[in-house]
């Protein structure tokens, strides 16, 4: 019973809540699809989402959560426009880091659209560029 509480507390200490992406915290649709008062279906309608750390914004959709060129969500953040790597990684060879190759418009297949590619000795940031809310801030 106790080994199982550290392993929940490890856990809990790893999870980051942020803002959510896809809709900006707002909790609607934000391309109203369905309707003006449909709720976020990568929040559900809270206005934010929880990510493992470390974790470094999404380089397929450069954080916005969104599938670039779509209204869909992104495939590699699933809308969070955020992306969990290993705490030893660096940019992907194959894409430059940008998470797509020039001239393509799917995710790269080396990285898989995160940009970064883990196994690999480099400075890791935690939660680069997301709006992190704090427990008075909700």
């Amino acid at each position: 019973m106790r080994g199982e509480s550290a392993r929940m507390e490890r856990r809990k200490q790893s999870m980051a809540e942020l803002c959510c992406a896809f809709c900006h915290g707002t909790g609607k649709d934000p391309f109203d699809l369905l309707s003006s008062h449909a709720s976020c279906e990568v929040c559900g309608g809270s206005g934010k989402v929880t990510v493992t750390e470390p974790a470094h914004s999404c380089a397929f959709c450069r954080g916005s959560g969104v599938f670039p060129g779509s209204r869909l969500t992104c495939t590699v953040c699933m809308g969070k426009g955020m992306v969990t790597v290993a705490q030893a990684a660096e940019p992907c060879r194959t894409c430059g880091g940008a998470g797509v190759r020039a001239g393509r418009f799917l995710p790269c297949s080396a990285c898989g659209g995160k940009g970064l590619l883990a196994g690999v000795s480099a400075p890791a940031t935690r939660l680069s560029g997301a709006r992190i809310l704090q427990k008075g801030n909700r």
